[in-house]
């Protein structure tokens, strides 16, 4: 997928805070943090739970399953019991619209 979709409204996401989204069959995370927006693919790549239902600290969020952290904003992981990186989508904001144009892993 190549182009820019249309996702929501900046206040669609509380501050600090997460959102669950479907795009194109896809589920990811639009998250809030330090006055930007970011998305991740819903996905741990330590065990494939669902970071959207984990817990936001900063830039960084947590798997409520294992405890696996990741860096929203590269999607790197930082600390185990995952090992690599989830995929990071781009956001772009336009007014007070955002949209995010989905990246292949």
């Amino acid at each position: 997928m190549a182009d820019f979709i249309k996702v929501g409204k900046v206040g669609d996401i509380p501050q600090s805070g997460k959102k669950l989204i479907e795009v194109d069959d896809r589920l990811v995370v639009l998250l809030s943090a330090g006055g930007a927006i970011y998305c991740l693919d819903d996905v741990c790549t330590h065990d494939g739970g669902t970071l959207g239902e984990g817990c936001l600290e900063g830039e960084t969020i947590a798997c409520p399953r294992h405890g696996a952290k990741f860096d929203i904003r590269t999607g790197q992981a930082v600390s185990m019991p995952a090992t690599e990186a989830t995929v990071v989508h781009e956001v772009k904001l336009q007014g007070d619209d955002v949209y995010v144009k989905i990246n292949d892993p």
